[in-house]
């Protein structure tokens, strides 16, 4: 699953006033530890993302994408996740999303 905000909403968030800031993400935190008490054994590993690099034929550059986290979770279905996740606390950021698909293994190339 990713977890999606806007580059441009968490640009701008970095500009707020730094004592509403600290006030709110340690909110988000507090929600976010909530709801990994009651769903977190469904998590097998997360990781933020960092500083995105695109490759094409024309050569590789810079960019930057909505991709905050990942998790590789594990769910009776797609839709069984999604349901969980409707009320997760990650959705609190403006324009934010979670996109939940299933991993299908590719053959080994060996």
């Amino acid at each position: 699953m990713l977890y999606l905000a806007p580059a441009s909403v968490i640009e701008e968030w970095s500009k707020t006033e730094p004592a509403k800031r600290k006030e709110a993400e340690e909110k988000m935190q507090g929600d976010w530890r909530t709801w990994m008490k009651e769903h977190g054994n469904m998590l097998k590993e997360t990781a933020g993302t960092g500083k995105t690099k695109r490759v094409t034929k024309g050569g590789t550059t810079d960019t930057k994408n909505d991709i905050m986290l990942y998790s590789v979770i594990e769910a009776d279905s797609a839709e069984s996740a999604a349901k969980i996740f409707e009320g997760h606390p990650h959705l609190d950021i403006p324009e934010a999303s979670i996109e939940i698909m299933p991993i299908n293994l590719l053959p080994s190339a060996m």
